[in-house]
């Protein structure tokens, strides 16, 4: 539904608390996963705050669900150019190539050959949908043996509407 309407609700946020938020739910739900935080002690930017907090359940989701719970997970918050770079990085058995290449699409569940993956396979889409409507982006960075990483990056202002419909992240803010 976002990337049909892409209408956010813009509002200051502490993007720092939400991580720090984001982590203390994880540790809640798996309280002997080793997680470390790196947050600035306050981040403040406009963003949707109910939809960010989604990319983060959906990423460290995506943590619970296809890594044994003894793997450890790295949250990171940082200023990252004109915006805020979160990433979510595990020490998992990582994806191959292919499957690291379509983790964005609908439907894509990991797994072997992306066919016996869990849940619905809309994670990372809504996290990249939720990206992209903020004027912003997801990447992923994967390899079997190794871990994931998954980085999303949103600008500090937000895009612009011209319609109803998202201008660019490149346009002029006043």
């Amino acid at each position: 539904r976002l990337d049909r309407n892409s209408s956010l609700d813009l509002t200051d946020t502490d993007m720092a608390e939400l991580v720090r938020d984001a982590v203390a739910d994880a540790k809640a739900v798996e309280p002997t996963r080793p997680v470390s935080v790196t947050t600035p002690s306050q981040l403040i930017m406009v963003a949707d705050e109910p939809r960010i907090r989604q990319v983060l359940a959906n990423l460290l989701g995506n943590v619970r669900e296809h890594t044994p719970p003894e793997t450890p997970v790295a949250v990171r918050l940082s200023e990252a150019g004109r915006g805020a770079l979160l990433e979510v990085t595990d020490s998992g058995q990582g994806m191959d190539s292919e499957a690291a290449a379509r983790a964005f699409d609908r439907f894509f569940r990991g797994g072997h050959n992306g066919q016996d993956g869990h849940g619905s396979g809309l994670g990372l889409s809504i996290v990249q949908a939720i990206a992209t409507a903020h004027g912003g982006h997801a990447m992923l960075k994967s390899a079997p043996g190794i871990g994931t990483s998954v980085q999303v990056w949103i600008p500090y202002h937000p895009p612009t509407h011209d319609s109803g419909r998202l201008v660019g992240p490149d346009a002029t803010y006043n």
